[in-house]
């Protein structure tokens, strides 16, 4: 009897025990416990992760908005200067003489000398040179003259450079017994303005006849070699012919 009441009390137990019935609450709950021990779960990772993206955009946004406001007080303090420049545009372009020259200083302007009105008559105001434009224009051309005057006579006084030429002649006599003395002495006679006589020797030719042979220097505008040709030929007792040997620039 003892032993029945055991076993019942034995089933008893068991018919009260509800574990088997509710093993899927105690599933879920074990895998609660897993998740927890191993790290948040997937869907706890997913929320973190959408949170820190939140948050990142946040302070992102938060940026572009001081960079905003910064660009706006850049764009203000250009749209100032901006405005300052233009005023001091018109400034000057309204009084360009003064601004083109800051520095310079003022020149007193002399008023002409203002004719006075005899007998207090105002009719005559055609006749009264306020400016003196007249007496200025004549004293401008005074001065120009003047001016070229001076460089004129200093231009005058400056030597000018005189083109002058060294020619070598050939007298040739008639034969060998020619004065050779004396047909020196003819052409040496030819004398005119911008001519110079110089050093002169006997060159002989052959069959004991010897030809003049005279350096001269002339001035190119005055004296020409067909002058000098002309001239010594006009000798034509002595001379035979004139040639030209050397003609030279000085």
């Amino acid at each position: 009897m003892p032993k029945q009441s055991t076993n019942m009390s034995g089933l008893q137990c068991l018919a009260s025990e509800n574990i088997w019935f509710d093993k899927q609450r105690y599933d879920e709950a074990e895998k609660c416990f897993y998740e927890g021990a191993n790290g948040p779960s997937t869907q706890q990772r997913q929320s973190s992760s959408h949170a820190g993206g939140d948050q990142e955009l946040v302070s992102r946004m938060k940026s572009l908005e001081l960079e905003n406001q910064t660009l706006h007080t850049v764009v203000k303090e250009l749209r100032a200067a901006l405005q300052k420049l233009e005023s001091r545009v018109v400034v000057l372009e309204k009084s360009p003489a003064s601004a083109a020259v800051p520095c310079a200083k003022a020149v007193p302007v002399q008023a002409a000398p203002v004719k006075q009105v005899e007998n207090g008559d105002d009719d005559d105001d055609d006749d009264m040179d306020l400016f003196g434009s007249d007496d200025e224009d004549e004293e401008a051309a005074r001065l120009k003259q003047e001016r070229l005057d001076a460089y004129a006579a200093k231009k005058s006084k400056k030597p000018t450079l005189i083109a002058k030429s060294s020619i070598l002649l050939d007298v040739k006599p008639w034969d060998d017994e020619t004065d050779m003395a004396k047909l020196e002495e003819c052409v040496r006679s030819v004398q005119m303005d911008g001519l110079l006589w110089g050093a002169s020797k006997l060159v002989p030719v052959g069959y004991g006849i010897k030809k003049l042979q005279i350096n001269c220097v002339v001035e190119d505008d005055k004296v020409g070699t067909d002058i000098l040709e002309e001239e010594i030929t006009k000798f034509e007792d002595f001379v035979q012919s004139v040639d030209v040997a050397a003609f030279n620039k000085i």
